[in-house]
């Protein structure tokens, strides 16, 4: 007589920190693309259902929108500083990095302009804006590191200027389009970049 596995033996095993950590980088992840797609705004639900979790899961994880956006910049900012650690890095390289997170994420573009702005004076915007600064100071260092003596770009403010200014240009309906805008921008600054893509470690 053939047996059945019973429910608890057709449970998949739980495994405890490995379950959480595969569950919070499926949905940074996902908040990626979809900050991408629809912007900041985007319903935390639908991040939750692109990542194949349940919105329960997310706040476990995430206990607001704002916590959200902050992981994700955060993992912005960590590649861009392991292309600019990494053997062999250029200016070039690392630019290409940073140009594809532009692509990417509306949350980076947002980061880079975040201390270029006033506004509200409330403590978590202040909070927030002191956040997004020291990110974009890191990511100001990771290239910075790479400028060579002479460099168009080594004035004290010109590097995250230009930063500023080709992240301005990233806009379009595709991934493509905001691609083709940013290099048109780094072209017009007379600045190379290397391969547009993630940092593959």
């Amino acid at each position: 007589m053939t047996q059945h596995p019973t429910a608890e033996e057709r449970r998949p095993a739980n495994d405890g920190p490995k379950a959480a950590a595969r569950n919070r980088a499926a949905l940074i992840a996902a908040a990626r693309e979809v900050y991408a797609e629809q912007g900041l705004d985007a319903p935390l639900s639908g991040i939750a259902r692109r990542a194949g979790v349940g919105q329960g899961v997310l706040y476990r994880h995430f206990p607001d929108r704002a916590a959200l956006a902050d992981a994700v910049l955060e993992e912005n900012v960590r590649e861009v500083e392991q292309a600019a650690a990494a053997a062999g890095a250029t200016l070039a390289g690392v630019l290409g990095v940073l140009t594809w997170h532009l692509t990417e994420s509306a949350a980076f573009i947002g980061l880079l302009h975040a201390d270029r702005t006033g506004g509200r004076t409330e403590d978590r915007a202040d909070g927030v804006r002191a956040h997004a600064s020291a990110l974009s100071e890191r990511v100001a260092r990771s290239l910075r590191g790479h400028l060579t003596v002479g460099h168009r770009l080594g004035g004290a403010d010109d590097l995250m200027l230009a930063v500023a200014m080709v992240s301005g240009a990233v806009t379009g309906p595709t991934r493509a389009e905001r691609e083709r805008r940013a290099l048109a921008a780094w072209r017009l600054l007379g600045v190379e970049v290397g391969a547009v893509r993630p940092f593959a470690g």
